[in-house]
């Protein structure tokens, strides 16, 4: 009976050390997805600055595709999806497509843009446009495959005025240089003056040769052309039309009388400056300069947005069927958050992406659009731009 009890208690210890000597089954590691993200850019020269205070652009939007690119590797490592970059100008989005790049980052004019938008969509690709400002592409040239991260010229334009009428700055006067983009600029303003209720009571188009900031003592200036130019009829606020910066810069403090400049110069409206702090801000402006060894630019951010777009709908589908991707960025619920307080979303009628505008002066933020008391019946951010109601385009 003693020799029976003793067995016993011996198979009894026995029982976990044998569990414990056991191998473990060894759980399988999932493989991770890899999604290849097309970036065409041009060859421009680039432009010089007026200021020595402003840095010269080489690279366009490349770097902020590049931190788009850094970020989404961070947060898509946890997801199992790894986001490569393929580089390239106009010339090189065949060959793109045929190594199977299904999302295109666009740093291109309107017309170059178009014919990568065609090829694309052969393709079953989606190019996302972050420089054109061209209202047309949000209307009658607008693309079925072609989104917008870069706001349109009548969404500056709106944000701008808003702010302006909040102001009760109401009389405008309005001037338009000669660059591609200045007489666009300036019809939107028109535009945004009629549906907020201003009234732009002078018009000249700036016809002048000023010289150079860095040269020019500003006397001849104000004595012989600023200040004989802007004389009319009274007005709240000088408007200057000026993509380029050609000549907005000089207006500043040398107009007949005493009135801020808005517009193309000094209290501009943008998707981002280097001003901007809010709502974790500082976080993106440092991470791009310890890439890139300068600001950021409107272009780089909206490069940015374009990824973090991409990247954002990849991580609601699983594994990394491009097509799935297309459908969950262009899906209507889809969202991203991009550092502007609250979340951004694609116009399902234009492919526009809705965001919040800054107000800046060339140190400070000065406000954000929409403004307060600006309501629509889906969001205040459909106050900016071209509503459904009012778009021409037929995706």
């Amino acid at each position: 009976m003693l020799r029976a009890l003793s067995l016993a208690l011996a198979l009894c210890c026995a029982a976990p050390v044998l569990a414990a000597d056991a191998p473990k089954p060894v759980a399988a590691t999932a493989p991770m997805t890899r999604l290849a993200i097309g970036f065409i850019g041009t060859d421009d020269p680039p432009a010089t600055p007026l200021s020595f205070l402003d840095p010269v652009i080489r690279d366009g939007a490349l770097m902020g595709v590049r931190l788009g690119i850094q970020d989404g590797n961070v947060t898509g490592r946890f997801l199992k999806k790894e986001f490569t970059l393929a580089e390239g100008r106009e010339g090189d989005v065949d060959a793109l497509l045929g190594q199977g790049v299904r999302f295109i980052i666009a740093d291109l004019p309107s017309d170059a843009l178009l014919r990568v938008a065609d090829k694309a969509a052969a393709n079953g690709a989606v190019v996302i446009n972050a420089r054109a400002r061209d209202d047309g592409l949000r209307n009658a040239q607008c693309r079925a495959n072609l989104l917008h991260t870069i706001p349109s010229r009548r969404m500056l334009a709106d944000a701008l005025g808003q702010y302006l009428v909040t102001r009760r700055w109401t009389s405008w006067f309005l001037v338009t240089g000669a660059g591609p983009g200045d007489k666009p600029f300036a019809d939107a303003m028109r535009r945004t003056a009629k549906r907020l209720g201003a009234k732009i009571v002078e018009e000249k188009d700036w016809t002048f040769d000023v010289g150079h900031a860095r040269t020019d003592d500003g006397f001849s200036n104000e004595r012989d052309v600023v200040s004989t130019f802007t004389r009319g009829a009274d007005h709240d606020v000088l408007i200057v039309a000026d993509e380029e910066g050609a000549f907005g810069d000089f207006l500043s403090y040398r107009t007949a009388r005493p009135r801020p400049v808005a517009g193309t110069a000094e209290l501009t409206p943008t998707a981002w400056s280097r001003v901007f702090e809010q709502w974790g801000g500082t976080q993106l402006q440092n991470r791009f300069q310890a890439l890139a060894g300068r600001v950021m630019t409107e272009r780089d951010y909206a490069a940015w947005t374009a990824v973090r777009a991409v990247t954002e709908a990849a991580g609601k589908v699983k594994g990394g069927d491009a097509a799935a991707v297309v459908v969950a960025l262009k899906d209507p619920g889809f969202t991203l958050a991009a550092f502007k307080g609250q979340a951004l979303s694609f116009r399902p009628w234009d492919g526009q992406l809705r965001q919040p505008i800054l107000i800046t002066s060339p140190r400070l933020l000065v406000s954000v659009s929409p403004q307060e008391g600006y309501l629509h019946q889906r969001t205040p951010l459909d106050s900016l731009g071209d509503d459904e109601g009012e778009s021409l385009c037929r995706r």
